[in-house]
């Protein structure tokens, strides 16, 4: 994952036109087309969710750092997670975010309810929801995972696979989450979802 630093500020009208700039070069050339979830991020200020000092890149084609190991996924990774959850108005919808702040605001566009949850918390013990986002890349797929997504509900998340990061939906199938990987996706992989230390002797 490629990660922009800092840039000179820019004034709130730079700043609308560089979110109208990126829905026309990063988003609708990408195949996000959707026209609810292009309001979504006409609608929500990608500057808000990172550091003074880094607003100025808020919305370059690249991950934004947040400070602490955590970065802004770029733009494109966000439309493609929503393109594949297909949101409507009456989902119950759980963000497993780090940070998760900005998925969930373009979430709260698309859907009547939802909930964010930190990535390191206790997300297990949120219910069960029709619809899971999951603001990074998970290795391990954790059995907990299954029982906050509804039984006719969705998951959708980054997957790390030999260390290349893709795209997944998820589904429940007995009890438990079948993953099928989309496409590749620019994501930060999640370190409470890294894969268990395997042991060989």
């Amino acid at each position: 994952m490629t990660v922009v630093e800092e840039r000179a500020k820019v004034s709130g009208t730079a700043n609308a036109a560089a979110r109208r700039a990126m829905m026309d070069s990063q988003l609708r050339v990408s195949g996000i087309n959707d026209a609810d979830i292009l309001a979504a991020f006409l609608a929500v200020p990608r500057e808000d969710f990172v550091p003074e000092a880094r607003r100025g890149v808020a919305y370059a084609d690249r991950a934004v750092a947040l400070g602490d190991g955590a970065v802004l996924s770029p733009a494109l990774t966000y439309g493609q997670m929503l393109t594949a959850a297909q949101p409507v108005a009456d989902d119950s919808v759980l963000v497993i975010g780090a940070p998760g702040g900005y998925l969930a605001a373009l979430a709260e566009k698309l859907a009547a309810k939802v909930t964010l949850v930190a990535a390191n918390g206790d997300w297990a013990k949120a219910g069960e929801h029709s619809l899971v986002l999951i603001d990074g890349a998970i290795e391990d797929v954790p059995a907990a995972l299954a029982g906050v997504v509804a039984a006719d509900g969705r998951l959708v998340t980054g997957v790390v696979e030999r260390g290349v990061t893709r795209l997944a939906l998820g589904r429940k199938v007995g009890g438990a989450l079948a993953l099928t990987v989309l496409a590749e996706a620019d994501f930060a992989p999640l370190a409470a979802f890294a894969a268990r230390p395997k042991w060989s002797f």
